[in-house]
């Protein structure tokens, strides 16, 4: 079996209102990606990853994979406009995997063990998503008159998170039906409209995606306690 990595990190993070590139940001002296790609080349079961990125910025990565001896990235592949966009781009680099597993470059917090379970189901279900239970009461709401609409089921909703792993065949069938200016709300989205089943693993509440200012503060809370 083998699986491949695809790390979405073309994203600018003007929400992190930040200077610097996000997947570029420090933690603990080191850029997120490199965090991410670590806990990534260091699973046993991920035979090579391909890194969806900022083209101006690709010889700055390169430079940091050589630096932090990351040896399991087979390519760093040019990003789209959306996030779907840059996906598919990675996907068609994508050659003889049985499984690709698809992970946010901001999160760079995922454990082995989520890893590992994510990948089992996959195997077993064609699609696996990783994701936690809400703790907070969830209401959806009229957009055009902020008035409540319903209170729904705590039970029945989670926040999904990635890795999100796929069998390869399917996905790339699912992202080829997608159309070519799609921006989805995550890829298992696009496994659900082809009505396939998508088993979910339980993951953890620190594997955080680094989004805005808040999250990068949480990251450096997260790295000192660990």
């Amino acid at each position: 079996m083998k699986v491949t990595a695809l790390v979405a990190a073309a994203g600018s993070g003007l929400r992190l209102k930040t200077k610097t590139l996000k997947p570029l940001v420090l933690i603990d002296k080191k850029p997120i990606i490199i965090h991410t790609l670590k806990k990534l080349s260091s699973h046993p079961l991920i035979k090579e990853i391909i890194i969806v990125f900022n083209p101006a910025y690709k010889q700055k990565l390169e430079n940091l994979l050589k630096r932090e001896r990351i040896k399991k990235v087979k390519e760093i592949v040019k990003g789209g406009k959306t996030r779907t966009q840059s996906v598919k781009n990675g996907l068609e680099r994508v050659k003889d995997a049985d499984l690709v597993l698809i992970h946010d470059g901001a999160r760079p917090f995922i454990e082995n063990k989520t890893i590992t379970q994510a990948i089992k189901a996959a195997l077993k279900c064609g699609a696996a998503i990783v994701g936690v239970p809400l703790k907070s009461t969830i209401k959806r709401i009229k957009p055009e008159s902020l008035e409540v609409d319903c209170t729904l089921r705590r039970e029945q909703v989670w926040e999904i998170q990635t890795p999100q792993v796929f069998k390869k065949s399917l996905i790339v069938r699912a992202y080829n039906m997608a159309g070519k200016n799609a921006d989805m709300p995550d890829d298992s989205f696009l496994v659900e409209r082809l009505g396939r089943r998508v088993a979910l693993v339980k993951g953890s509440s620190l594997n955080i995606k680094i989004t805005t200012p808040d999250d990068l503060v949480l990251a450096k809370a997260i790295i000192k306690n660990n």
